[in-house]
């Protein structure tokens, strides 16, 4: 389909998810047009840690081939540096990392344990009262420039990108989503892809089948400027995140709030919370207690998805057989390379060549009861009483 009021292919989500797939489409030679609510890469996709290592995904192996070579593929920068380290403040550090360690060396890559002294040399920065850790194979990338270039890329493919188009309802016909319905009007399609972050499962249930994600708040801190160390990836103390090349130090870690399903008109991240902050900060002075006097100059705040065992859907929604859903549960970032490329062969071959998805099927929670955000908790917080103490 070549109408410009369509698509051959119609991606919804502005996120690196949905950017990588429209992107890996339109090398594969797809029309493309990707609709995103607000501006790409704005939200989680352009302002996480930038880790680039998930080793309990099937799609491992793959991300690993890529990202070293995403610069040159892309055509852009996206800043990606190799390897990761970890470094244990407490004993339970080291059973905490031992799972990870062992899926990483499974698949046939590098994970090298550290002493006190080594992890010191790596990390100048660190607590000289570190217990040691791991430097390990992976990497981390400067996530606002891959979603830039994931844009770029995909326009100089001929790829198409409307901002500020709010999707609002599908037009079906015969077993098939055949339009997209949007603030701006009505977009045809051959296939579809939603990739929608947290409000993956609002689209999808309009469509009938609803992948289970519940959002959350996530935050994360920036300091000024430090000389820069000699490997920036370093996680520890229930942080993740990375030194930029500028120098500076982002970082976030832990689920803060969770939160209600969003609604269609959710455009805006929330404001950063003064208490998480200041718990951030806690933190990374315990990691870095050499960089205590460095400044915080940035925060952010905003919305990842979570499904209900933490793993990412990729699938082909039964209902509609030319839709292919997707959420990355909160990795999206990291795996971005190849999930992009599995949701590209989903909609073009009907199968992924690379890595068996069957674990990511949307079938798993085929049991799931009504009420399982209750059940695990994961629920907003009760409102703070504004009443006075009763006399």
């Amino acid at each position: 389909m070549s109408d410009r009021n369509g698509a051959g292919v119609i991606v919804v989500g502005g996120g690196v998810t949905g950017l990588s797939a429209a992107w890996w489409l339109a090398r594969r030679g797809a029309d493309v047009l990707l609709l995103e609510k607000g501006i790409v890469g704005w939200e989680a996709s352009g302002r996480n840690g930038g880790g680039c290592t998930h080793p309990q995904s099937p799609l491992f192996l793959e991300e690993q081939r890529l990202w070293p070579q995403m610069d040159e593929l892309l055509g852009y920068p996206t800043e990606w540096r190799p390897y990761r380290i970890r470094v244990a403040l407490a004993e339970a550090d080291f059973e905490r990392f031992a799972p990870w360690i062992e899926m990483i060396r499974h698949n046939g890559l590098r994970a090298e344990r550290l002493d006190p002294k080594q992890v010191l040399e790596l990390c100048p920065l660190a607590s000289d009262a570190n217990l040691g850790g791991w430097f390990h194979d992976g990497g981390h990338a400067n996530p606002q420039r891959t979603a830039q270039a994931y844009a770029w890329a995909l326009q100089d493919l001929g790829g198409r990108i409307l901002q500020h188009t709010m999707v609002t309802g599908f037009t079906t016909r015969g077993g098939r989503v055949t339009a997209v319905e949007t603030s701006r009007g009505s977009f045809a399609c051959d296939e579809l892809v939603i990739a929608a972050g947290p409000q993956t499962g609002v689209l999808t249930a309009l469509l009938g089948q609803e992948i289970p994600v519940t959002p959350a708040r996530a935050e994360m801190i920036v300091t000024e400027p430090l000389p820069l160390l000699r490997h920036g990836g370093i996680d520890g103390n229930g942080l993740y995140g990375r030194q930029t090349l500028r120098g500076n130090l982002a970082y976030g870690g832990g689920l803060h709030e969770w939160l209600d399903p969003p609604a269609e008109d959710m455009r805006l991240p929330p404001r950063s919370s003064t208490p998480v902050l200041a718990s951030l900060a806690r933190r990374l002075v315990a990691l870095f207690p050499k960089a205590a006097h460095a400044r915080v100059i940035r925060s952010w705040a905003g919305f990842i998805e979570n499904t209900p065992d933490g793993r990412p859907v990729i699938d082909r929604l039964g209902i509609y057989d030319n839709v292919v859903a997707a959420t990355m549960s909160s990795v999206g970032f990291g795996l971005s390379p190849a999930s992009g490329r599995a949701i590209a062969e989903l909609v073009l071959d009907r199968t992924c060549s690379f890595a068996d998805l069957s674990t990511l099927r949307l079938a798993r929670f085929g049991n799931l009861g009504e009420r399982w955000r209750e059940e695990r908790g994961w629920v907003p917080p009760a409102p703070a009483s504004l009443a006075g103490p009763v006399a």
